[in-house]
């Protein structure tokens, strides 16, 4: 099955009744064990997450699908940011894929092969698609500066906008918005998205004046938007190596 608009073979978690995924309420026992394990271990993967941004991306095999994300980001270095992708900021959001996102610098130095399937940040950015929830701009410029010059790539894993109660399926490869006819955000997400958080996108445009995208554009990442081909997994059955590492 190919990421695609193709629906799973029915079954209930592809019912699309309501987005709560399948399963049975939390038991008592269970919840006061996680509380418990959460005070004993040390979570320090999690706890390297400092960022939270919230935009949208569409998917590449068909970008008039679109979603609204939420973006939450481990400084590995002052290149490379590795990000948990949701799709809401409650404590019932969906977790929704991976995006890694790099500096211009190491974009630039991966195989054009490879840098089809990133996509940048700075139109998104410019429009005030993607802002910092709760940050006020003045502090988060610097940040924003940064990203607008940098390059990422996310693969969704669970498509929640299908209706889907379970992550089905093969990841799918998502691009962000850009100013083309396919690439433009629609209205109404963006006005959803407004009302939840209390911000105007369109106020905030004037304060991203200034911020710019890289120092030279690179015309492989975003492949669909000079090429129009996007890019589909598929699940292809083969033979499995037979070799151990030992006897």
């Amino acid at each position: 099955m190919a990421s695609s608009d193709k629906v799973p073979v029915a079954c209930p978690a592809s019912s699309g009744d309501g987005k709560e995924p399948m399963g049975d309420p939390t038991k008592t026992t269970t919840a006061m064990l996680d509380k418990g394990t959460a005070m004993m271990q040390s979570m320090k993967p999690i706890r390297q997450m400092s960022l939270h941004v919230c935009s949208f991306a569409c998917y590449s095999h068909d970008p008039g699908r679109q979603i609204e994300v939420h973006i939450y980001g481990h400084r590995v270095n002052q290149d490379f940011l590795q990000c948990a992708v949701y799709d809401s900021n409650s404590s019932k959001a969906h977790l929704i894929g991976i995006e890694y996102i790099v500096s211009e610098k190491l974009f630039e130095s991966l195989p054009p092969e490879e840098q089809k399937l990133w996509h940048s940040h700075d139109y998104e950015i410019q429009m005030a698609l993607l802002v910092t929830p709760r940050v006020p701009e003045l502090v988060a410029k610097p940040e924003l500066k940064n990203l607008a010059k940098s390059y990422g790539k996310f693969w969704c894993t669970w498509q929640i906008d299908r209706g889907d109660r379970l992550p089905l399926g093969v990841p799918s490869l998502m691009v962000s918005p850009q100013d083309v006819n396919l690439g433009r955000i629609k209205p109404e997400l963006v006005k959803k998205r407004d009302e939840e958080h209390g911000i105007s996108t369109e106020s905030l445009k004037p304060s991203r004046d200034g911020i710019s995208g890289p120092e030279k554009k690179n015309l492989v990442a975003d492949y669909w938007v000079r090429f129009r081909k996007g890019f589909a997994l598929d699940v292809v059955e083969t033979d499995m190596k037979r070799t151990a590492p030992f006897p």
